[in-house]
């Protein structure tokens, strides 16, 4: 049991995602963030205009020297923005549990559309997704990870472990939130659907199942817990800008 989360994920200057969200929730499990970026952006509420990936190589150096000081098994990765980053991470971090939260469009009403293209996608499941431990896409992040419209063959063509599926993106009033491993159908969560828009609630959720697993907890007990503190998040979201509300992340219930 470690109390330490190596977080890789994309500056948000609004800190509502990335890594504000990242460093907010492993915080309120007494889990310390090892936070390193991969992307820096222009976004508020409302929008994102503009992203720079930060170089693979130097990203590289920051997680040698981690580790040559300290131990960690818990690797939580955001926003990715080339294949040099995918193809790095992949290469470092064979022997962690890593929690993949696959962020392929802002939430916002973007100006800068997909941050992850079909080729990126394409290295993202062939270098990150085999060594991957869980991974927690919405409906059409699994679809454009997969290809794949059915849902379970959506599943079956993801070579990791586990996949909660997140249905918030695709629920009317009831959301049921789906965890599987290997394709296999392992629990259902249910809850009702909120209104409004957050930012930064995905970032919030992978944080937290980041957290749970560093502190030696099952992955349905992780996935229960997380899911329970995101929507208290949410429940308690408050407004900081002009759009989406930012979640409230506060020490779980």
């Amino acid at each position: 049991m470690a109390d330490r989360v190596l977080v890789l994920s994309g500056l948000d200057p609004c800190g509502g995602a990335g890594i504000a969200a990242d460093i907010e929730t492993l915080n309120q499990f007494a889990v310390t963030a090892l936070p390193i970026v991969t992307t820096l952006t222009a976004q508020n509420t409302r929008s994102v205009q503009a992203t720079q990936a930060i170089d693979a190589q130097f990203i590289a150096k920051q997680i040698r020297h981690l580790q040559v000081d300290i131990d960690f098994s818990v690797v939580k990765i955001g926003l990715l923005s080339s294949g040099a980053q995918i193809k790095t991470f992949a290469n470092l971090l064979k022997d962690k549990i890593i929690v993949l939260d696959p962020i392929i469009r802002a939430s916002s009403n973007s100006d800068k559309g997909d941050f992850l293209n079909s080729e990126l996608l394409l290295i993202l499941k062939r270098e990150l997704l085999p060594i991957t431990t869980i991974i927690t896409p919405n409906l059409a992040e699994l679809q454009a990870l997969s290809g794949e419209k059915n849902e379970h063959l959506a599943l079956t063509s993801l070579p990791c472990e586990w996949v909660l599926l997140t249905t918030t993106d695709s629920s009317d009033k009831k959301i049921q939130h789906r965890l599987y491993r290997y394709s296999q159908l392992v629990q259902r969560f249910n809850y009702q659907k909120l209104a409004g828009n957050y930012h930064g609630s995905g970032c919030t959720l992978s944080s937290a199942i980041s957290a749970l697993l560093a502190l030696g907890v099952d992955m349905q007990s992780t996935c229960k817990r997380a899911l329970d503190y995101t929507y208290q998040t949410l429940l308690n979201a408050k407004e900081i800008g002009k759009m989406q509300l930012h979640p409230s992340r506060e020490k779980p219930l």
